[in-house]
């Protein structure tokens, strides 16, 4: 379960990319009843997504014009240089060499060796998002791979990240937990892209799961706002309830209703 004591390797920031930030907020408040903190006129239209006064994800403009709208995940990393290295030789490029975020912490982005796009986070003032796995925050980090072999090693060789595979029906499923944690620390799960996705032009990347009271009304209220259903909502066996859509501007992202103990 993802959880807020960020061990090194595990999620522990996110934020939106998007073309329309105005658009955003109001799509994603109306969603998850989230509010919107802007950072100020000196963070360049950066401001935090927040539940009852916690942040649970951000949102900021596109870095250069033409690039695609999208979601990003952070994992924590104590040594945001070190990273970098290690993302080096295992194949990955960098898009972000590391640089300090004001006093908050320090930050790089890549792309690893398959082409999805995921970033770090060293925190000094801001340790992470303040809350995950409650409904309307963040829940598990999922990274859809075209070669979930060549990820599997790569991430691996970067963040020591433990391993389990597990049947899903008729494809294999990767848990990934933390260095060093147990079981109950799984934080996401890499899994192959199929020949039919791929045929439809999907490429490797990580999808973010929001925690839902009920994903099927969350798709409700998200047709609503504009959304479209990539995955209609089903049920997963001992998962939970679950659907990906995108949002009006072409963002991924995945809704769940956790399984309950006994489920």
């Amino acid at each position: 379960m993802l959880n807020t004591d960020f061990r090194p390797g595990s999620p522990d920031w996110l934020d939106l990319s998007s073309p329309d930030t105005r658009a955003s907020v109001d799509f994603y408040t109306a969603l998850f009843g989230w509010t919107f903190d802007s950072a100020g006129p000196e963070a360049g239209g950066y401001g935090f997504f927040q539940l009852d006064g916690r942040t649970v994800a951000a949102l900021g403009p596109l870095a250069e014009e033409g690039t695609p709208p999208g979601w990003t995940l952070y994992f924590a990393t104590e040594d945001a240089d070190r990273t970098t290295a290690l993302v080096e030789q295992a194949g990955g490029r960098v898009r972000f060499a590391p640089f300090d975020v004001f006093t908050a912490g320090r930050m790089a982005a890549y792309t690893d060796p398959t082409g999805a796009d995921f970033a770090v986070w060293q925190p000094h003032g801001t340790r992470g998002l303040d809350v995950v796995t409650e409904e309307g925050s963040l829940c598990w980090a999922e990274c859809y791979s075209v070669d979930a072999e060549l990820d599997k090693s790569f991430y691996r060789s970067v963040f020591d990240w433990q391993e389990q595979d597990v049947p899903l029906g008729e494809v294999m499923y990767t848990v990934l937990t933390p260095a060093g944690g147990g079981s109950d620390d799984a934080h996401g799960g890499i899994m192959q892209l199929g020949p039919e996705h791929t045929a439809r032009g999907t490429t490797s990347h990580w999808l973010p799961y929001f925690e839902v009271p009920n994903a099927d009304a969350s798709l409700a209220i998200a047709d609503t706002l504009g959304a479209t259903v990539r995955i209609p909502a089903m049920d997963v066996h001992g998962v939970g309830r679950l659907a990906q859509l995108v949002d009006p501007h072409g963002a991924v992202f995945a809704v769940i209703t956790s399984a309950k103990p006994g489920d």
